[in-house]
Parts: C-alpha cells; structure tokens; sequence
C-alpha cells in the first residue's frame, strides 16, 4: 500500500499522543467511502431516520420494486409516484414529504451530482443540503464522510465521537459538541480519519462495559 495512504494516521499520532496510543491499539484505519450519487445516499439515510437497519433496508427493497428498470430512481419519477405507492413501502407520511423535498431540490440542482461536488467546499455542502426537509447537519457529514469521502469531517453532535473522545481521556463526562470542535482543530485536515478511530474506541468501550 502506498505511503501516502498512512499520512492521516502518521499526523494523527504527531498532533496528539493519546490518539497515538488509540490508533496503536486499534491498527490500521479502515474508513471506505461507498461511491454512490448523493440524491441516492440522502434518500437511504432518510430512509434510515428513527428505524433499525433492518426494517430500513426492508423499505428500501420495496422502494426499489417499484422502479424495476432503474438501479436506482431519477428524482422526477418518485416525484410521480403516487403517495399511496411510497406509503405502502412502509414510509411514514414525513418521509414521504422529505423525499419529495429531496427530489424536488435535485431536480432544481440545489442537491449536486457527484461530479459537481468537487467544486463545492464541505460548508456549502452542508448549507445547500441541510436546506432539505428532514435532513440535518448530521446527515450531511455522514455524506461528507461515506459518500463523497471528504478528509476534514469531524461529527461533533455524533454521541459515539464525543463518547470515544470521553474514554480516550478518561474523563466523567462528555465534552461539548462547541469544545470538541475546538480540540479537534489539531486534528486537521485529517478529522474524518480522527472520526474514525473515535467511534473505534465507543464500540471498544461499549464492549467492555458490565452487562
């Protein structure tokens, strides 16, 4: 593997020892993106909201019966699918109105393609996409992070990223999204790589907790 994939890790460990000894113990990153366009990954993560992944995927299966030719749906023909179709997948009625808002907002461009994004700034992204209903900050980093596979991402409202940070330090409680943010600046422009690892060390913790 080429050197310049251990770069994040490397600066990682120069910026700050504690993660050091986190990605010591966990080894290599392992962050993949899943290249798709991101009116698609936006529609899944709607999808996703408030559901286990289970009967999210169950939805999904069946929303994507209803568009046998396509491997996945243009914007304009959920559009024109009846609302009575949509609600029959299992999406609640503030779903449906969210993936409307979304396909309305790709079609008018307000959503890029994958192509374009390249010429839009993580901010922008995230003020043109959290324009749409029923998708927040959030939503969008996850875009940034899995998606469109943007290096500087750092999800401080995520509760596993503030959690991971909180057993790294050993600390009683939580830091603020606001303080984390700060703290994080040390980690740039590597912080989605830094995400990663900190969600490591939330699932190590969660682990290792009393039943």
């Amino acid at each position: 593997m080429p050197a310049s994939r251990h770069i994040p890790s490397a600066h990682l460990c120069a910026t700050d020892p504690a993660m050091a000894e986190l990605i010591a113990r966990i080894g290599r990153c392992g962050l993949r993106t899943v290249k798709r366009e991101p009116f698609e990954a936006l529609l899944h993560a709607v999808a996703h909201q408030q559901l286990h992944a289970r009967a999210a995927e169950a939805i999904l299966g069946r929303f994507h019966a209803l568009f046998p030719e396509a491997p996945f749906p243009a914007p304009e023909a959920v559009l024109a699918m009846p609302e009575a179709s949509l609600r029959a997948c299992g999406f609640s009625g503030t779903k449906i109105a969210a993936i409307r808002d979304l396909c309305a907002k790709t079609a008018d461009g307000t959503v890029p393609t994958r192509r374009a994004c390249p010429r839009l700034s993580d901010d922008e992204l995230i003020e043109r996409l959290t324009t749409i209903r029923g998708v927040g900050r959030w939503t969008v980093e996850m875009l940034l992070i899995f998606t469109l596979g943007r290096p500087d991402i750092l999800p401080v409202d995520d509760f596993g990223i503030r959690e991971g940070y909180r057993l790294l330090h050993d600390l009683p409680a939580q830091p603020k999204p606001r303080g984390l943010a700060e703290i994080g600046t040390r980690w740039g422009p590597h912080r989605s790589t830094a995400a990663w690892y900190l969600w490591r060390a939330a699932e190590a913790g969660k682990r290792a907790a009393p039943a």
